[in-house]
């Protein structure tokens, strides 16, 4: 009996329709007459879910007490006496009610599976074992049920059931998930647009990874060695040279240009381990295409353009990047080169850019041109090749005889060796010394240094010459090769500095970190005073030791203006240095100018803040103030008079008049002055662990008795703030939305625990504000619409902003599901004790994730 076959719908998170999806194919599938049947199906109260179950074949549920309860969990035992054909099981990581044949509802699908049963299932992708931890992150809920993604990977067909983040919310807010009395949680919680766009692409990119292996296999078993271009996918070959970068970064841009485009970085190295490749560069290529998004190979092959191009196939790759070739016109000779090559092998399937770069044609050098300087090492080896070789040559030809022209070719190699590895004197003495040596041993007479023949005195004449002319030249191309490095490295100090005055930066301390890194030294110090005959003093200083306190006390010092002065200590610099630390000295005076002007403006910016708060207060206080003052003035002058004899009732109502303007009064100043300690800072919260349920009942005495329904779970964690900011903060907050409800609707004020925060909402059902808007309101002195004058000077919001920011939380403004404005007020949660936090975690995914509630309820602890 072969195995069944696993079809499993995955979806990005409740609601998306996967249930539904799989009840349609179970139609489907019994009008095409497969036997069919409902193994265990949750319609969670879903109306349209549980249509979809009328017509199907159901097996009853076995029940099964636990803790004073009874569950019904999907019997396995009667589906597999059953036998159907397909059976339909939804909830695929669902733990099972102790005493069930199984622990876990995954492996009851095993069993069908192995029975030879067709079994289509349902799973969201937070329930991936492997995706545990990203999801907590994103939502702030851990995953109690999972399923091993190997599980998954299994199947023989996963379909994705996709939903946009706005249509799963508009489904949502309808009714046609969840219950009414629990979308606003869900809607303000795990179902926020934020987290359904990051759980959907998780699932999106999951799926894709599934599919790549899909094609792999298939291409695999049946011996495709042609690329399918499904997916662009770069190859960029890397030879461990700088110009590696510049390629990485053209691959990115170009796979960006396509969908989900990949780059790989390879380097091709040669199977005996020898390679000319930077180490260090290598690593830094690495670390960039990682960056980038890419990934490194790291491939072995004698035939570079075969690897490559066997790689590239490999990994069903689209494109090729390889940059164009170093070598100089006369090294074409020994072939076309790698990029050539693989642009002539690749084929039709395969595009191949060859991008320039700055290493163009400039070779791979000789030995000598790898450094900027010889080394001490390189030094004593030149002489001892120079002085010694010679000596070890000549003993050698003394016991074969070659010839005096044979000799001297060997002898000059010496020579050419000598000025490789050690300049021009260990050349020039391996020059003397193998001429002395040729005389006194090669030429007639033997064992003299006198000539007999003339020609001989001709060819030591000429031997010695080239000798010394290859050694100049080998010396002169290192010199030249340390000045060009030189210059270069000074080019490109010269292009930071350039491109730090272009981006902007003010680092004062970064400029002058990078002075002491470039130069070596232990500290850098940049000095100022007023006048010729006023003190120095430390505009900034980086490094070790302690900065120098004069210009003259340090060891280099660069004048820069007449009053200021760029100070190192360390060691004493060439005067060739000195122009690339004039530049840098010019840079620091510019960064600390422009310091000094980012200051001013930003003083600047704050006078006029304060003017234009100014003006608004004034303005405020010519109105706002004047009204209930009016008010005040009016009732108690009606009091007092003697003209008019007042009821008991009038009475009343005159001082509840003037109760009440004192109470606007009483409110309005105090937002003046909480915005006036706001703008000075002078507010110092003082915080501690408090419960929600001891504060936010507090914020609600201003508001009519009804208007506003509290909705706080006593399992919230508590919070660390200062509870009288708080409750002002609540409490403008729901004056605010009272103020802006239509008649006959209440305020909802809910609150619920993300990760390590906690959130407080005022929902509201009135007109709303554009998104446009929203960050206005918050805006001193500012009314959004068309406010009445008197209902207040437009401090509200700004107060409560400030104070909540004030206790490091924040304050910003959503649109109501239906209709309206959420203020949304984020405190930071206090730390519980580990067992505290469990039974927190347990009740926010109770709250926020009512996705599968039935399987909730049936959660084992």
């Amino acid at each position: 009996m072969g195995r069944g076959k696993f079809r499993i719908y995955l979806g990005a998170a409740p609601g998306v329709g996967k249930t539904y999806a799989m009840l349609s194919e179970a139609h489907r599938g019994v009008e095409r007459g497969t036997d069919c049947v409902v193994a265990f199906v949750e319609h969670h109260g879903r109306p349209r879910t549980e249509v979809m179950l009328h017509g199907l074949e159901e097996i009853p549920r076995k029940e099964l007490p636990y803790r004073g309860a009874v569950f019904a969990e999907m019997d396995v035992d009667a589906v597999l006496a059953r036998r159907p054909q397909t059976a339909l099981v939804d909830e695929l990581p669902h733990t099972n009610i102790p005493g069930s044949r199984n622990t876990k509802r995954w492996q009851d699908v095993e069993e069908l599976l192995a029975a030879g049963i067709d079994v289509i299932s349902t799973v969201n992708i937070q329930h991936l074992e492997s995706l545990g931890d990203v999801v907590e992150s994103i939502t702030g809920v851990r995953q109690q049920e999972t399923v091993p993604d190997e599980v998954v990977r299994r199947a023989d067909q996963i379909e994705l059931v996709d939903m946009s983040p706005q249509a799963l919310r508009r489904r949502m807010a309808h009714g046609n998930i969840y219950k009414s009395d629990k979308v606003d949680a869900a809607l303000a919680n795990y179902f926020r647009p934020g987290n359904l766009t990051a759980l959907r692409e998780l699932a999106l990119l999951w799926v894709a990874d599934r599919v790549d292996e899909y094609l792999t296999e298939y291409r695999s078993e049946h011996q495709v060695s042609r690329i399918w271009g499904s997916r662009e996918r770069i190859v960029v070959g890397l030879t461990g040279g700088p110009e590696g970068r510049t390629l990485i970064r053209r691959a990115a841009r170009l796979a960006e240009k396509g969908a989900g485009g990949e780059v790989m970085a390879v380097y091709v190295a040669r199977s005996d381990g020898l390679t000319n490749a930077s180490p260090k560069e290598l690593v830094v290529q690495r670390t960039l295409v990682e960056d980038l998004g890419g990934t490194f190979h790291h491939v072995v092959g004698d035939d570079v353009p075969v690897a490559l191009l066997d790689f590239a196939r490999g990994v069903n790759a689209t494109q090729i990047v390889l940059g164009v070739s170093r070598r100089k016109t006369w090294q074409y000779v020994f072939g076309p080169g790698v990029g050539a090559t693989v642009a002539r092998d690749s084929g039709p399937d395969l595009d191949v850019h060859l991008i320039t770069h700055d290493e163009a044609g400039k070779g791979r050098g000789l030995p000598v041109a790898r450094g900027a300087r010889l080394g001490r090492a390189r030094i004593i080896w030149g002489w001892l090749v120079g002085v010694a070789g010679p000596v070890c040559l000549a003993l050698l030809l003394n016991a074969v005889d070659l010839g005096l022209a044979n000799d001297m070719l060997l002898f000059l190699t010496l020579t050419v060796a000598a000025a490789l590895l050690g300049g021009l004197y260990p050349a020039l003495a391996s020059a003397a010394f193998g001429s002395l040596l040729l005389n006194y041993y090669y030429t007639p007479p033997y064992h003299r240094l006198t000539i007999a023949n003339p020609k001989n005195i001709v060819a030591l004449v000429i031997f010695f010459g080239v000798a010394v002319s290859v050694a100049s030249v080998v010396d002169l191309a290192a010199r030249r090769t340390h000045q060009a490095a030189r210059l270069r490295a000074e080019s490109e100090i010269l292009s930071f500095l350039a491109g730090s005055v272009l981006r902007g930066e003010t680092s004062l301390e970064a400029l002058l970190d990078r002075v002491r890194e470039t130069f070596g030294m232990d500290s850098v110090a940049l000095l100022e005073r007023a006048s010729d005959v006023d003190p120095w003093t430390c505009a900034g200083s980086v490094g070790t030791r302690q900065a120098v306190e004069r210009p003259e006390d340090a060891d280099v010092d660069m004048p820069v203006g007449d009053h200021m002065a760029l100070a190192l200590s360390g060691r004493v610099l060439p005067a060739a240095d000195r122009r690339v630390l004039a530049a840098f000295a010019a840079q620091a005076a510019v960064v600390l100018d422009r310091r000094r002007l980012q200051s001013q403006a930003d003083q600047a910016r704050t006078l006029a803040e304060g003017n234009r708060i100014r003006t608004a207060l004034l303005a405020a206080v010519s109105h706002d103030l004047r009204t209930p003052l009016a008010g005040i003035k009016a009732a108690v002058s009606s009091l007092r008079s003697d003209d008019v004899a007042w009821s008991e009732e009038d009475r009343a109502e005159l001082l509840a008049g003037i109760e009440d303007g004192a109470d606007r009064l009483d409110h309005l100043v105090g937002n003046l002055l909480d915005m006036s300690r706001l703008q000075t800072g002078t507010v110092t919260p003082l915080i501690r662990e408090i419960d929600l349920d001891e504060v936010v009942p507090m914020a609600l005495g201003g508001v009519p008795e009804g208007s506003v329904e509290l909705d706080i779970p006593e399992t919230l964690p508590m919070v660390a703030v200062d509870p009288g900011l708080l409750e002002r903060s609540v409490a403008n907050l729901v004056e605010n939305a009272v103020k802006y409800s239509p008649g006959g609707k209440t305020v909802l004020v809910a609150a619920s625990a993300i990760a390590e925060r906690v959130e407080v909402r005022v929902m509201d059902h009135g007109p709303g504000v554009p998104d446009e808007a929203k960050d206005r309101i918050f805006e001193p002195f500012q009314r959004y619409g068309d406010a009445p004058r008197g209902a207040g000077v437009g401090l509200g919001l700004a107060v409560a902003r400030g104070f909540a920011e004030a206790m490091g939380g924040t304050l910003r403004a959503e649109d109501t599901p239906g209709g309206g404005l959420s203020m949304v007020l984020t405190v930071r949660a206090a730390r519980t004790e580990p067992a505290a936090g469990t039974e927190v975690r347990e009740g926010l995914a109770a709250a926020a994730v009512s996705a599968d509630s039935a399987a909730s309820e049936r959660q084992v602890s």
